[in-house]
C-alpha cells in the first residue's frame, strides 16, 4: 500500500508558517525571531498601511495567496543565470530562494570577509549577524510588509568585511524565480566594519517571462566609521512579479555609501528606500535609474534622514516612461536638530515617451536643524520630436534615436557610478528594455 504524501499548505496562513518552520535547519534564535515576526504580521494585517506611502499604490488585484514559498532543500532543477565573469571576487546565486551557488575567493575568506548564503552564515556563524539582521535597518515590525518578509524569509545574501579590510573587486550576488507561482523573500545584509571597503552588484530576474511570481525582500546596508560600500542593485523581474522590497542604509561617522538602484522590471513594485546618517561626516550617494513600459507601475517611497552634523546626501533618480506605465516616487530629506550644517539635495527627473505616460514626483523636506542647505526639486518633460527627428535624417533608425535620447538622458545618473562593470550591466538592461538588437 502506497501513503499519500500530504501536499504543503497553499497561502501564507498560521498552517503554512508551521509546516515553513518545521523545514527549516536553522538556529533557535532565528526561529524566535520569524515567531515574533509573524505574530505582529497577523496583527498589522487588520490595520491600515501608512496612506502617505500606499494611497498611490494600487493593491486591490494583489493575490497572495496564489503564490507559494518554496521549501528549503527542494531542488529547482534550474542551473545557474549568470556566467563566470572573472571581475569578481565572489558570487551568490539563489534560484526560487534556495542557494544555488556561493564562492569567495581564498585570499578574501582568509582575511576573515564572509560572502554566502544567509542561512548557511546564520547556522555557522551567528554571532556575527544575529545583532544585526532585521534590527538596526529593516526592523520586523515596521509595517505588515517586513514583517511578512521575516516571518517567511527564505534567506539571501550575506557580506561581512571586518575591520579595515578593503575589497578591490566587486562581489556579485543574482536573486531568480524560475518557477510559476513562486515566493521569494530574499534578504540581503551587507555589514561593513570600521575603514572597510567593498563593492557588491546585485540582480534580481527571472528565467522565463511567462511565469507569475511574488518577492517581498529586504537590504540591509550597515557600515562602520570610516567605511565605504558601492552597492547596485538591479531589479529586472518579469512583467507578471509582484515586487515589494523595504531597503534602508545606515552609515557612521566618516563613512560612504553610494547606492545605486535600476528599476527594469516587475508588474508592480514599491520599494521603501531609506538612508540615516548616524555619525559627524558621514554621507549617501542614491542614485536611481527607473525605465516602465506598457502598463508597469514601479513606486519609490525614499527618506535622507540626518541624525548627526556634518552629514550630506545627495539623491538623484531618473525615469523613464513609456506606453500606459506608471512610476510614483515620494522622496523626503529629514533633519534632526542635532544635526547641524546638514547638506541635503534630492531630485527625480522624468522622461515621457508617450502622452499615456504618467509620472507622480512629490519632494518634501522635514528640517528642525537651523544651520542646514537643503534642497529638491522635480521634472517631466516628453521628448523632443526634433532630436529624433534629426538624428533619423543622419541614418539612424527612429528605435536608436530613441535609444540615444535615453541614454544620454539617463547619463548623468550612470555618469556617477565609478565601476565600470556596473555601468556596462545596466546599460545593457536598458537596451533590451528599447528592443534594441532584436
Amino acid at each position: 500500500m502506497t501513503t499519500a504524501v500530504a501536499k504543503p499548505t497553499t497561502g501564507f496562513s498560521a498552517t503554512a508558517f508551521q509546516e515553513f518552520l518545521e523545514s527549516r535547519v536553522e538556529p533557535t534564535w532565528l526561529t524566535a525571531q520569524r515567531r515574533q515576526a509573524f505574530d505582529a504580521y497577523r496583527e498589522k494585517l487588520s490595520s491600515g498601511l501608512d496612506p502617505e506611502e500606499w494611497k498611490r499604490v494600487e493593491l486591490r488585484t494583489f493575490r497572495p495567496d496564489q503564490f507559494q514559498v518554496k521549501r528549503e532543500g527542494a531542488a529547482s532543477g534550474m542551473g545557474t543565470l549568470m556566467q563566470d565573469r572573472a571581475e569578481f571576487a565572489g558570487a551568490v546565486v539563489h534560484v526560487d530562494g534556495q542557494c544555488q551557488r556561493q564562492n569567495l575567493s581564498a585570499e578574501l575568506a582568509a582575511k576573515g570577509v564572509l560572502f554566502g548564503d544567509l542561512n548557511t552564515i546564520a547556522r555557522d556563524h551567528g554571532e556575527v549577524i544575529q545583532s544585526h539582521l532585521s534590527t538596526r535597518g529593516v526592523p520586523t515590525d515596521r509595517d505588515r510588509f517586513t514583517a511578512w518578509h521575516s516571518a517567511f524569509c527564505t534567506g539571501g545574501t550575506v557580506l561581512y568585511v571586518p575591520r579595515g579590510v578593503v575589497i578591490e573587486q566587486p562581489l556579485y550576488s543574482l536573486i531568480a524565480l524560475s518557477q510559476d507561482g513562486a515566493a521569494d523573500f530574499s534578504h540581503t545584509l551587507v555589514i561593513l566594519e570600521d575603514g572597510a571597503e567593498a563593492t557588491l552588484l546585485e540582480e534580481t530576474a527571472s528565467a522565463n517571462p511567462d511565469i507569475s511570481g511574488l518577492h517581498v525582500g529586504a537590504v540591509e546596508l550597515l557600515l562602520g566609521s570610516g567605511a565605504r560600500l558601492r552597492y547596485a542593485q538591479l531589479q529586472n523581474w518579469n512583467s507578471k512579479t509582484w515586487h515589494f522590497a523595504h531597503q534602508a542604509g545606515r552609515v557612521a561617522g566618516n563613512g560612504s555609501l553610494q547606492w545605486t538602484v535600476g528599476g527594469i522590471g516587475a508588474k508592480l513594485a514599491h520599494i521603501h528606500q531609506t538612508v540615516d546618517l548616524d555619525g559627524r561626516g558621514a554621507e549617501a550617494q542614491v542614485n536611481g535609474v527607473t525605465f516602465a513600459t506598457d502598463k508597469q507601475v514601479l513606486s519609490y517611497y525614499t527618506q535622507q534622514t540626518h541624525n548627526a552634523p556634518d552629514t550630506r546626501s545627495d539623491l538623484l533618480y531618473k525615469d523613464v516612461l513609456r506606453d500606459k506605465s506608471r512610476v510614483i516616487w515620494r522622496g523626503m530629506i529629514r533633519v534632526e536638530p542635532q544635526a547641524q550644517r546638514t547638506d541635503g539635495y534630492q531630485r527625480n527627473d522624468s522622461l515621457l515617451l508617450s502622452n499615456t505616460a504618467r509620472c507622480d514626483a512629490i519632494p518634501g523636506l522635514e528640517i528642525e536643524a537651523d544651520d542646514v542647505r537643503c534642497t529638491h526639486g522635480a521634472t517631466a518633460g516628453r521628448v523632443d520630436v526634433d532630436q529624433v527627428f534629426y538624428a533619423m535624417c543622419r541614418g539612424v533608425s527612429e528605435r536608436e534615436a530613441m535609444h540615444m535620447i535615453v541614454q544620454g538622458f539617463l547619463q548623468i545618473v550612470t555618469d556617477r557610478i565609478p565601476v565600470e562593470l556596473v555601468r556596462e550591466v545596466l546599460d545593457k538592461a536598458i537596451e533590451r528594455k528599447l528592443g534594441i538588437g532584436e
